[in-house]
């Protein structure tokens, strides 16, 4: 399939989900699709992607590693992130951590540093870039997350500690990224980024 009619079925996928979200008759019906949204999202950028194919999937599962057992030890100990909570809205859990947070962080690992690198920086200022850009991406997300029960802040805020984390966590995903040498100009992880911010930004109003 190419990148246009992939960028074209996300397109579609992303509208139909904003406007099924901010319709309060049918907000709970799409809100508890968020967990297959994000999948698809997953695999759209497995099919887009043009080189170093066996490589990426590689960096996948290593982002999935990290992502996931960094969000394991925030909801076990609060070491990372702070004390937080899983809700009901993000599908399979394993040991209280949705599978799809997995995949979510390579995602927006994929997607921030397709952005960055139409900027054309070395590979060190592409990496904080790409992380800042997911901190941001983050930033937006919270109280998205909190209103539609994705997760939820013990203490009823959101920490400081929560972007300090946020930060480090991708950017040791982002640093490996360039190691492996995969950025790649590709208007698929480029289109999913912006349509995910937007999509976010939508549902915070």
């Amino acid at each position: 399939m190419s990148q246009r009619w992939i960028r074209i079925i996300l397109v579609i996928l992303y509208c139909v989900g904003a406007v099924g979200m901010l319709i309060p008759e049918t907000r709970t019906w799409f809100v508890k699709l968020s967990a297959l949204n994000l999948f698809l999202s997953f695999v759209a950028l497995i099919l887009s992607r043009k080189e170093n194919k066996l490589r990426f999937m590689v960096f996948l599962c290593i982002a999935f590693l990290i992502g996931f057992g960094a969000e394991l030890i925030g909801v076990h100990t609060a070491y990372l992130f702070g004390s937080y909570q899983y809700g009901a809205n993000l599908g399979v859990k394993w040991a209280e951590v949705p599978l799809i947070i997995g995949f979510n962080w390579g995602i927006l690992a994929v997607t921030s540093s397709a952005v960055i690198h139409r900027v054309g920086l070395n590979k060190y200022l592409s990496a904080i870039l790409s992380a800042m850009l997911m901190v941001v991406f983050d930033y937006i997300l919270e109280p998205v997350a909190i209103k539609l029960d994705y997760w939820h802040w013990i203490e009823g805020q959101i920490p400081v500690f929560n972007f300090v984390c946020w930060f480090g966590v991708s950017l040791i995903l982002q640093w490996i990224y360039q190691r492996m040498k995969l950025t790649e100009l590709n208007k698929v992880a480029e289109s999913l980024f912006l349509m995910m911010f937007i999509f976010f930004t939508l549902l915070t109003f």
